[in-house]
């Protein structure tokens, strides 16, 4: 029983020990990255892109279908949420490999504004670090409006209103409901939902995010199945 004990000992110490030098790694990566770009010089720099939308410009029905898809416990956490976080550790165990993230719209602003797109733990990490800083210095509308001015959009569109009027010909206070909420699921795979790209692929997407604002109280049944017979 003794020696049980100091196995299980000597396996958390190491444990503890890694985990400690990964974290000390990621803030290290942090560091390095805001001191190269402090993070107002950033944002600015993000709002003075062509094309910059506010969040003024943008219809609900959109905003309401980008955090149901995206981070539904978005106006909750303070940077990352937890329960997410969770559930990604237990599915990438269950699949024996990183399939999965669990980051919040403000960690995917770190994410692409400040970091490469490797999986790898001490950039998760450093992300972590990043979304804290902003969550801290911005209200969750400054974070939501920089967040769909940084995303992909594919074919080239890398904000709400490029993609807006490349796809609909529309500016994005235009677009309707369903085109808002197709449009909130292109960026968790660009190239694959695309309407351009593959129109049935990019309808079936656009009903998966529907059932989303329908879990989280933002559609009811009714206005969904209307908007599924809506003209794009």
């Amino acid at each position: 029983m003794k020696y049980l004990k100091r196995v299980v000992l000597i396996v958390l110490l190491i444990i503890l020990s890694i985990t400690a030098l990964l974290v000390g790694k990621g803030y290290e990566m942090y560091r390095t990255a805001i001191e190269e770009t402090p993070l107002e010089e950033k944002v600015n720099e993000i709002k003075s892109r062509e094309n910059y939308t506010e969040l003024s410009e943008l219809p609900q029905t959109y905003i309401n279908a980008v955090i149901s898809v995206e981070d539904h416990r978005f106006y909750k956490h303070s940077g990352i949420d937890i329960i997410a976080i969770g559930r990604a550790v237990v599915n990438n165990i269950k699949e024996m490999s990183f399939v999965e993230g669990g980051s919040t719209i403000t960690q995917q602003i770190a994410k692409n504004e400040y970091f490469t797109q490797e999986k790898k733990l001490t950039r998760k990490i450093a992300e972590v670090f990043m979304a804290f800083q902003i969550e801290k210095n911005y209200d969750k509308d400054e974070i939501i409006e920089l967040y769909i001015n940084t995303i992909y959009f594919g074919n080239g569109y890398y904000n709400i209103k490029d993609a807006a009027m490349g796809y609909f010909g529309k500016l994005p206070k235009d677009m309707t409901d369903g085109q808002c909420i197709m449009l909130a699921g292109i960026p968790n795979a660009p190239s694959v939902y695309a309407p351009t790209e593959n129109l049935e692929l990019a309808k079936q997407r656009q009903k998966q995010v529907m059932e989303k604002m329908i879990k989280y109280g933002y559609l009811t049944q009714e206005e969904a199945d209307k908007i599924l017979n809506e003209e794009l």
